[in-house]
């Protein structure tokens, strides 16, 4: 199997709270919301009778309590694996701050390069670097391409948009709304679908394992 499902955690602000860029060492859990979206996951490979031969995530609280969720709702059974290759990018001196905060300090050009050009600004004070995001990213996925049925990855929105980058096409739909979710085909190098609500229907067409019997 060449096929990875790739998932961004849930919700980890729920209504009247202040928004922050949340890095590496914003280690927030999800809120009701968040739970709800990962449950959505979870519900949606039970629906479509599939589930992951292994869940790999990374160590911040917010992916990991997204995988114990979905873990228990699809039937998986075995051990959820945590890589630090995973871990939100460390965003330095813009985390904890609201975008106006960053805009404010940093200037609007710098926060729109990353907001919606999907490129690292210059200058920033982010980790890792460049070259590490990009080869952790192809690596993750390429290491979780040989299941034999297919992997589910759960990490954060700035990981993800390094892996898309390292598959190519347009930057410009890189970002993964929280709670959503993408496949990709490792041996062919592309994208099979980005940044879609959990959908049975979908998962069942794109990923295209055999079933589990009997469930």
């Amino acid at each position: 199997m060449s096929k990875v499902l790739l998932a961004r955690h849930g919700n980890t602000f729920g209504p009247g709270d202040k928004v922050v860029w949340v890095g590496a060492k914003e280690d927030l859990p999800l809120v009701h919301k968040g739970e709800e979206q990962a449950a959505a996951l979870g519900n949606a490979l039970r629906e479509a009778r599939l589930t992951p031969e292994r869940i790999i995530t990374g160590p911040l609280l917010r992916t990991r309590r997204a995988a114990e969720l979905v873990a228990v709702l699809c039937g998986f059974h075995g051990r959820i694996e945590i890589d630090e290759r995973l871990r939100e990018i460390d965003y330095g001196s813009w985390g904890g701050k609201s975008c106006d905060e960053i805009i404010a300090e940093f200037g609007a050009r710098a926060h729109r390069t990353w907001n919606e050009e999907h490129r690292r600004p210059d200058g920033v004070d982010w980790s890792p670097d460049e070259a590490t995001l990009r080869a952790n990213a192809l690596a993750v996925m390429q290491e979780a391409a040989l299941s034999r049925r297919f992997a589910l990855v759960i990490t954060s929105n700035g990981v993800l948009r390094y892996m898309h980058g390292v598959l190519g096409g347009d930057a410009h739909d890189a970002k993964v709304k929280t709670g959503n979710i993408c496949a990709v085909d490792i041996k062919a190098g592309q994208r099979l679908f980005w940044n879609e609500a959990p959908s049975a229907e979908r998962l069942r067409t794109s990923l295209n394992p055999t079933p589990r019997p009997g469930f």
